[in-house]
């Protein structure tokens, strides 16, 4: 994907920051990008309770952007 951004919208920033932030340690190792339109979540969760956890804590920042849960689950 090469409109891939990592870091240089408001959204990917707030949201990198609600997962770091997160009471979920589980959480503070994802990747947070942009892709057009798309605001990605990626890496690696134990459960998928803590795949739906990452979701719901950047919701709030998508600002229009359609998010997308690539969270693997091992």
């Amino acid at each position: 994907m090469k409109d891939l951004l990592r870091g240089h919208s408001e959204a990917v920033t707030q949201a990198r920051s609600a997962l770091t932030k997160s009471p979920v340690f589980a959480l503070r190792g994802l990747d947070v990008a942009q892709s057009g339109e798309r605001l990605l979540i990626s890496g690696r969760v134990r459960t998928f309770y803590h795949k739906q956890l990452a979701q719901e804590a950047v919701r709030h920042v998508v600002n229009g952007l359609r998010l997308v849960n690539l969270v693997e689950v091992m």
